[in-house]
């Protein structure tokens, strides 16, 4: 093993070389998502670039839904050597200011972009992320979280559309360590012991004044295992939220969430309601490699230079039964007292969640 030029930088933080990350598990990840929007819902972008150390690969996906079509491309290739640049195949990640500005660039038939970011208020460091399995940890990882702007060319299967920031928002967030990624575990013991449920939600919203995050995670009981709520304030300030109570409306036969309202408390004792309102989805684990993705999974090995792209019509009835089986990503519209902003509701609920009132894998509202 060699040096490599991140070691000529005072980044060290073990005693090893930049080529090797301080845990041997093969699970270790350093991932960015984006996804950006007009705020209708009409059109959502979202995207990604991961890089797996100890599995040796690099890889990206970039998904655009326009009405029921979802176009997916994927790009993966070797891991060589470790190093600033972020880029796989024709699809890069500039930084040109360190947590305020970045350049993300595509070149393809299918998707094509050449997107500048705008942070709109300070990146957020989240509470770190644990989720414990029967034998070891499944989730150990740390992120930091911002909303903001867009502006540049987005264009999709041909059709090219002009983004602007003061139409389209987003969201975006960076996160490393532990978690499922690259080909499967074998089964062993989680054959026997299978999952009963996952509920998961995420919350980032961009309002004029400030910006709401508010991350949720329950086991089957309701017990909570993550609970972080903040409201960011363009000086940097950052109020905790208290531990925030949600209730979810689901559209009847199914667990497609309508809407939300959460709420919250100031460190005062003040009351806050965010009313949530959810406008087009993503589901990602349709083409972008999420958990319970059939076609492709984050940090699994293609071969050097692989590529593929996909079209899916998520009103056909073979997608209508795969969708609730994965994290889907919303464009939201939310109120907060007399503010409006927009942003993502991620929500998965699968399984059993006895606050909701499911009780199996089959339970629908």
């Amino acid at each position: 093993m060699r040096p490599t030029p991140l070691d000529e930088l005072p980044v060290h933080q073990v005693p090893l070389p930049m080529a090797r990350v301080a845990t041997s598990d093969r699970h270790f990840y350093d991932r960015c998502y984006l996804n950006a929007h007009d705020r209708t819902g009409d059109i959502f972008l979202v995207t990604g670039l991961g890089t797996y150390p100890n599995l040796g690969v690099r890889d990206a996906y970039a998904c655009v839904r326009v009405g029921d079509l979802q176009h997916v491309v994927r790009f993966s290739d070797a891991l060589d050597q470790r190093s600033t640049e972020q880029q796989v195949g024709p699809y890069r990640i500039e930084v040109i200011e360190p947590l305020e500005r970045l350049r993300l660039v595509l070149d393809h038939p299918t998707i094509g972009l050449d997107l500048v970011w705008e942070g709109s208020f300070p990146a957020m460091l989240e509470q770190p992320h644990l989720l414990l399995g029967p034998s070891r940890p499944t989730l150990d990882a740390q992120r930091f979280a911002q909303v903001g702007t867009w502006s540049g060319t987005l264009s999709v299967a041909g059709t090219d559309h002009t983004v602007s920031p003061d139409t389209w928002v987003g969201t975006r967030d960076r996160s490393w360590g532990v978690r499922p990624v690259g080909d499967p575990d074998p089964a062993g013991r989680a054959a026997d012991e299978p999952m009963e449920g996952f509920w998961w939600l995420y919350a980032p919203l961009r309002f004029d004044d400030f910006a709401l995050v508010v991350i949720l995670q329950e086991s089957p009981d309701g017990f909570r295992t993550l609970n972080d709520a903040t409201r960011v304030f363009p000086d940097g300030r950052v109020e905790q939220l208290g531990w925030p109570r949600v209730e979810i409306d689901y559209r009847p036969g199914s667990r497609h969430p309508l809407g939300a309202r959460l709420h919250l408390t100031t460190p005062a004792g003040d009351q806050l309601l965010v009313e949530v309102e959810t406008r087009g989805f993503v589901p990602l684990h349709v083409g972008c490699g999420y958990g319970g993705d059939s076609e492709w999974g984050h940090g699994q090995w293609r071969g050097r230079g692989w590529s593929s792209a996909s079209t899916y019509d998520l009103a056909s009835e073979e997608m209508m039964a795969r969708i609730p089986w994965g994290v889907s990503d919303h464009v939201a519209r939310a109120t907060c007292g007399d503010a409006v902003g927009h942003g993502l509701f991620e929500h998965a609920c699968m399984g059993r969640h006895d606050p909701s009132g499911f009780a199996d894998w089959s339970s629908l509202a």
